[in-house]
Formats: C-alpha cells, sequence, structure tokens
C-alpha cells in the first residue's frame, strides 16, 4: 500500500480505537486527562523537534501577535473538543461522539459557505439537507438536540478552519498551541500534585503510565495524518476520514453496549446516507477532472 494512504489510514485508525485508552483511565477526571494529554504532548513533540533540530519558526512566530492570537484560540478549541469527547467516552455516550465526528465533513461544507464564501455544489447542498434532516429526527425521537455531536462537528470544523489557514505544519502547530497552554495546564497538574490531588504519581503505576502515555497518543495519530495528507488527494481523504467515527460506532454498539434503538437507526442511517451522496458526488466530480466548481472540504 502507498505511504500516503497508509499513514492517513494510520491515523484514523488511531483515532477511531482512541475510546479503549479513554476506558483505561476512566476513573480518571476528563479535565485531569485533557490536562495530562496536553502537558505530555508539549514533553513528546518537543522532544521530537529536539531530535530533528527544527526550532528556528519558533522564534519567528513569538514576534507575530496575530499568529499567536490564532493559535491561542485554535488551542482553546481542541481543549474544548478534548474534555468533551472524554467526557462523552467516560458517561457512556460513544455514539453521540461518533455522530459528531460522521456529521464534521458536512459541518466544513456550511463553514466553507459563511466564512470562505466557497460554492456548495448543488448534490452537496443535498447531503447537507439530508444530515440536517437526520439531526432533526433525532431531536424529534429523544426530545432533545444531540448536543454533544453537535457541539463536537462544531468545535473541531471550526479548529479545522483555522488550522487550514494557519502557516504552521502538524508538529509545529501542536508544539505551539501546547506552548500557549502550558501556563494553564502545568500550572494546574502542579497545583494537584503540589495538594496531592488527582491521580497522578498516587502510587498507582499503571495509570501513571496511561496518563503518561497520553502524550504519543495524542502527536503520533496527528504526525501520520500531516504525512499523509500531503500525499493523496482530497477525495481519498475524505474517504478515510470515516474510519475513525466508525470504529468509534462499532466499539460503542459491540464492546460497550450502548443503547441503539431502531428509532435513533433512522437518524444515523440518514447521516450515512447524506455522507454516501457527499463522497459519490466528489469522487464523480474527481474522476471527471471537473476543478472549475470549488470543493468545499
Amino acid at each position: 500500500m502507498p505511504k500516503g494512504p497508509l499513514a492517513a489510514a494510520g491515523a484514523y485508525i488511531l483515532w477511531g480505537v482512541f475510546p479503549l485508552y479513554i476506558k483505561q483511565v476512566a476513573h480518571v477526571p476528563a479535565l485531569e486527562i485533557v490536562v495530562h494529554r496536553s502537558v505530555w504532548s508539549l514533553v513528546f513533540v518537543f522532544a521530537l523537534l529536539a531530535v530533528l533540530r527544527r526550532f528556528a519558526w519558533l522564534g519567528q512566530v513569538m514576534r507575530q501577535p496575530r499568529v499567536l492570537g490564532a493559535f491561542l484560540l485554535s488551542a482553546l478549541l481542541l481543549s474544548c473538543n478534548w474534555l468533551l469527547y472524554v467526557w462523552a467516552v467516560n458517561q457512556n455516550r460513544l455514539l453521540d461522539a461518533s455522530l459528531g465526528y460522521f456529521i464534521n465533513p458536512l459541518f466544513n461544507v456550511m463553514l466553507g459557505y459563511v466564512v470562505l464564501k466557497e460554492r456548495p455544489r448543488p448534490w452537496q447542498w443535498a447531503a447537507v439537507g439530508l444530515a440536517g434532516a437526520g439531526v432533526l429526527w433525532l431531536t424529534v425521537a429523544a426530545g432533545q438536540l444531540p448536543w454533544v455531536s453537535l457541539a463536537l462537528a462544531a468545535s473541531f470544523g471550526v479548529y479545522g478552519l483555522l488550522r487550514k489557514t494557519a502557516a504552521l505544519g502538524a508538529m509545529e502547530g501542536l508544539a505551539l498551541e501546547t506552548l500557549l497552554l502550558a501556563p494553564l495546564t502545568v500550572g494546574v497538574l502542579v497545583a494537584t500534585l503540589w495538594r496531592g490531588e488527582g491521580a497522578f504519581a498516587q502510587g498507582d503505576w499503571a495509570t501513571d503510565l496511561w496518563l503518561l502515555a497520553a502524550g504519543p497518543f495524542t502527536a503520533i495519530p496527528l504526525l501520520l495524518f500531516a504525512a499523509g495528507a500531503r500525499r493523496v488527494t482530497m477525495a481519498t481523504l475524505g474517504l478515510l476520514q470515516y474510519l475513525g467515527p466508525s470504529i468509534q460506532f462499532v466499539l460503542g454498539v459491540w464492546l460497550y453496549h450502548e443503547p441503539f434503538s431502531a428509532v435513533r437507526g433512522v437518524g444515523f442511517g440518514l447521516i450515512w446516507a447524506a455522507l454516501v451522496l457527499y463522497s459519490a458526488e466528489g469522487l464523480w466530480r474527481l474522476r471527471r477532472g471537473d476543478s472549475a466548481a470549488p470543493a468545499a472540504t
């Protein structure tokens, strides 16, 4: 298999099985997990940058307040996304989380239209409408908006939009995001250790190792994604991105036995149909070689 698709697929598969990791530290509060995830990602990524001797960008970026502001905003969005995702998995709402990442590509179409002034094609609008019908069905069936799914889709969508226009690559971008959050995250970690609170360094070596592993578990998929995204077409990347929520869905239903009724299945089915329509239209356009209309991915 070519290296590009293999790297991208590896990233989405690791994101898909990430709930298996979260369940290992389910006894740790979601906020504490996110703090460890940010701190040890910072350590891991800066160690990689030291090995590769790639620090020249840091001095330049530190003299650009607008870039720092954009990355601080993206860091906060990513942290909120992580916090909600970890909380959802620990609250046995993995299916809600998977639905959020199924919705995300279609939410990106709306972001492209509203923010980037892109013009989605008719079939892309049809896919968005079909997904909207699925969300409406789930809202009526449950008596409330699927807020977890929508919040995950929105936070990751806006984060992706900010990173799309950013000047740094995946490794440098993650390094800067975690560095900007370090005064808060390191401060929280030191304070909990000083007071003897939290789950870390309390004599449970298994928990300590799992929390330390949050760094590479966070950074490695991002680096694989960055390597793969440069070597595959957007159409291929668009299809591969469904690996993550599909694996999450399988884990939620068959491993963790979360309830999945026929009524709920109708809502998921409408959104899956929207994704099939969206992907098929993109592949058809790609094979025709039609690049005149802007792609809203």
